[in-house]
């Protein structure tokens, strides 16, 4: 890959999050601004909004990274379509308690006694809840309640959440969430960096990874980078790592505009590339996580009584594995080829950057369905210890 050919220690542009590469811009440091002050409150609620990519997961990511885990307790949870009552479950799990069966009412006494606990030992707890415009009005309003627990006249949680701009939009206008709002106490909206900020935004990354220079920019290609991109930092990511592979397979030293708008044309004919900002695509077809839901509501092959078994779930696992072990394959070929000297068809970086892209995509998938895998276990464990 790119990063043997540079000489660099990793990969300095992947799309996943992560908080040893954060970079401070100018919208960033303005959010980290009013994090700091919404957590010197110790309560309500704290909102960062912004584009697909431009950095929210990455801001939050880094934000853990500076707290005092000794002083505040952190529960994370990434949001999908959940009611209200899921959602009082996945936050009970997020601070690592286990409630028995689906009750709600014992799940909310299970976080009270939690919270309860936390504040007695001298820790406050945050509730940080990534890709919040998937939740309803409904999960939105146990939020608040939530945010209602307190020791004599302290508050016991406090909540961040992340989401793009629709988020925002339905925050401001929606009528029956008038309550939540005017518990909001600090609030940003990321903007795409400057474009005097793209550059350093490279470098820094780069660096990070240890470049030393090789390969070097032409001046213009971080203009035409930034027009392109709109200076949303996933995009830049997207076209950097594009842009490495290509100079890698030419064996370029310096990266030029002609190697840039040769990997733009390439990325918009296949349309990983956008003019506006992305939005998620379309579902072509059932995911691992709609699988596990059929199965743990008895709709996917039937067990026992209609429901869950076990044969099921290892069919999805042996399918998940094997189509990782196809994409792993693939690298494998690709760097022995490389390694030992072959020039690679142009239209190999095409394939390098798409199965990049579908292994990021395998990793959140896995991320986002663990939730319901532990449910479903749950599920199929309270029958068998009541035998």
């Amino acid at each position: 890959m790119f990063d043997d050919f540079y000489g660099l220690t990793g990969r300095p542009f992947q799309l996943t999050p992560d908080p040893d590469f954060y970079f401070e811009s100018a919208t960033h440091r303005k959010a980290l601004s009013y994090l700091g002050y919404g957590l010197a409150q110790g309560e309500g609620f704290i909102v960062i909004t912004g584009e697909i990519g431009s950095g929210k997961s990455t801001l939050a990511a880094h934000l853990m990274q500076r707290i005092d885990r000794e002083r505040l307790t952190v529960g994370q949870i990434v949001t999908s379509a959940l009611d209200g009552e899921e959602l009082i479950h996945l936050v009970a799990q997020s601070f690592g308690l286990l409630v028995e069966g689906h009750d709600k009412a014992a799940a909310l006494g299970a976080i009270e006694q939690f919270l309860h606990e936390e504040a007695r030992a001298g820790r406050r707890c945050l509730l940080v809840v990534d890709e919040s415009q998937n939740l309803t009005v409904a999960a939105l309003e146990e939020l608040r309640m939530l945010s209602n627990f307190q020791l004599g006249a302290h508050p016991l949680l406090q909540l961040l959440l992340l989401g793009q701009p629709e988020f925002r939009q339905v925050l401001a206008e929606h009528e029956s969430l008038e309550q939540l709002r005017q518990r909001v106490i600090a609030a940003h909206h990321l903007e795409p960096m400057e474009q005097a900020e793209l550059e350093p935004y490279i470098r820094h990354r780069l660096e990070k990874v240890g470049w030393d220079g090789n390969p070097a920019f032409d001046q213009r290609v971080f203009t035409e980078l930034f027009e392109a991109t709109k200076g949303i930092p996933r995009q830049i990511n997207q076209v950097m790592t594009r842009l490495l592979l290509l100079g890698a397979v030419e064996q370029r030293s310096r990266i030029d505009s002609a190697m840039l708008s040769a990997v733009l044309k390439e990325m918009r004919s296949d349309s990983a590339f956008p003019s506006a900002a992305p939005r998620p695509m379309p579902r072509v077809e059932p995911t691992l996580g709609d699988s596990v839901k059929q199965i743990a509501h008895g709709q996917a092959g039937q067990g026992q009584g209609g429901g869950a078994n076990a044969s099921d779930m290892l069919r999805l696992l042996a399918e998940r594995d094997a189509q990782i072990g196809e994409l792993q394959q693939a690298v494998i070929e690709l760097a022995d080829k490389h390694s030992a000297g072959v020039r690679l068809p142009a239209d190999h970086l095409e394939r390098l950057a798409e199965i990049e892209a579908r292994l990021a995509e395998q990793e959140t998938l896995l991320r986002r369905t663990l939730t319901m895998l532990i449910e479903w276990i749950e599920r199929n464990d309270n029958p068998r210890a009541a035998a």
